[in-house]
C-alpha cells in the first residue's frame, strides 16, 4: 500500500502527540514544520475544538485531542491490519506485528521465538516493546500492540486471552541454599532468610502485599527493586530467596544455577502467564502464525524447566 489510508491531518497531530512539539513532529515527518501546523489547526477548525494546549515546552494534549488521537491510533492499527489481510489473500505471509512482553521473557523464550519466526516466516517482521504487565494492557487498548504476552491477565470486555498457563507460586534458591534441601517451602520457612523483593510495578509484589503483608514486617531483610535480572542475581548470590515463578527464572533453572520451591501453604495461588489481543478486533492470519509460535515457546520453555527440576529431583545427589 503505498499511501495511507488515514488522513494526512490524524497522522500528523498523532506524530506531535508523540513527539511533544511540532518541530520534534516536522523532524520525524520529513516535513515542513509549517505544514504540520498548518494541518492541526486545519483538523481544530474542522472539527471546532482545541485538540492541544500550546504550552511552553510544546505541545499538551487537551481531552478531546486524546480522544482524537485514540481513534487515529485505532486506524492506523486497522490500515495495518487491512494490509497484512489484503496481502494474505494474495498468498503472502506477509505482514507487521506489534508484540509487548515482560522483562522476564528476554532472557526467557522470546529470543527463540524470535529466531524461529525469522526463520519459518521470514516475511513477517516483529516490533518487540518490554513493559509491565499494566502498561502491556493499556497499550492493547489504545491500539499500539497488536499481541501482549503478560502474566496474570483478568477477564475484560475488551481484552481477549486467547491462551494461558498456570506458573506454582514459589521462590528461587541456589541449589546450596538450606531451603533447597527439600522439595517444597513454606513462606514461614522461606521469610527467614534476606528476600531481594520485586517493587509493587509488579503483580507479584502486589499480589503478596494484599495475601500475606506479614512478610515484610522486617525491612531490614528485604532488598526492593522493579528489576528482575538484579532480583535473579541477588538470588543467585545465596544471601537472598526471591518469590518468583518458573518462568521468570527459566534460563537459571534449566542451568542449574537457580532451584525452584513452590510454595505448599493453602491458598498460595498460582500466576498465570497468557497471550492477549484486542477483543473488539479479529485476529488476522498473520496475528495467529504469531500467536501459536509464542504459545509453542512457551509451552516447551515450561517443559524444559520442570524436566530439569524431575532430573534433579532424581538424581543421586538431590
Amino acid at each position: 500500500m503505498r499511501g495511507s489510508l488515514v488522513p494526512a491531518s490524524l497522522r500528523y497531530a498523532d506524530q506531535v502527540a508523540r513527539s511533544g512539539s511540532i518541530q520534534k513532529a516536522a523532524k520525524e515527518l520529513n516535513v515542513a514544520a509549517s505544514a504540520v501546523d498548518r494541518q492541526i489547526l486545519l483538523l481544530e477548525e474542522d472539527l471546532g475544538v482545541e485538540l492541544f494546549e500550546r504550552v511552553p515546552r510544546g505541545m499538551r494534549l487537551t481531552a478531546a485531542g486524546d480522544a482524537v488521537i485514540s481513534l487515529a491510533r485505532r486506524w492506523k492499527s486497522d490500515e495495518r491490519r487491512a494490509a497484512s489481510e489484503i496481502q494474505q489473500l494474495q498468498g503472502i505471509h506477509q505482514g507487521h506485528v506489534r508484540l509487548v512482553a515482560m522483562d522476564s521473557h528476554v532472557n526467557g523464550f522470546l529470543p527463540q521465538f524470535i529466531e524461529k519466526l525469522a526463520t519459518l516466516h521470514p516475511r513477517i517482521s516483529l516490533e518487540v516493546e518490554i513493559a509491565s504487565p499494566d502498561d502491556a494492557l493499556t497499550a492493547l487498548v489504545a491500539g499500539e500492540a497488536d499481541i501482549i504476552a503478560a502474566f496474570n491477565l483478568s477477564p475484560r470486555r475488551d481484552v481477549h486471552v486467547l491462551w494461558t498457563a498456570e506458573l506454582p507460586f514459589g521462590c528461587v534458591v541456589v541449589p546450596g541454599h538450606e531451603l533447597a534441601k527439600g522439595k517444597t517451602t513454606s513462606l514461614q520457612e522461606a521469610v527467614q532468610h534476606p528476600i531481594a523483593l520485586q517493587s509493587k510495578a509488579l503483580f507479584i509484589r502486589r499480589y503478596l502485599d494484599a495475601r500475606y503483608g506479614w512478610l515484610f514486617t522486617d525491612p531490614q531483610k528485604a532488598v526492593v527493586t522493579n528489576s528482575l535480572q538484579l532480583v535473579k542475581q541477588l538470588a543467585g548470590s545465596g544471601r537472598y530467596i526471591a518469590f518468583t515463578s518458573e518462568l521468570d527464572a527459566a534460563p537459571e533453572i534449566i542451568a542449574g544455577s537457580l532451584r525452584f520451591l513452590p510454595v505448599r501453604d493453602k491458598g498460595a495461588e498460582p500466576q498465570t502467564v497468557g497471550l492477549a489481543i484486542d477483543a473488539r478486533k479479529p485476529l488476522s492470519r498473520i496475528g495467529r502464525i504469531v500467536t501459536d509460535l509464542l504459545q509453542q515457546e512457551i509451552t516447551q520453555c515450561l517443559q524444559s524447566v520442570r524436566g530439569s527440576v524431575m532430573d534433579m529431583a532424581s538424581s543421586p545427589e538431590a
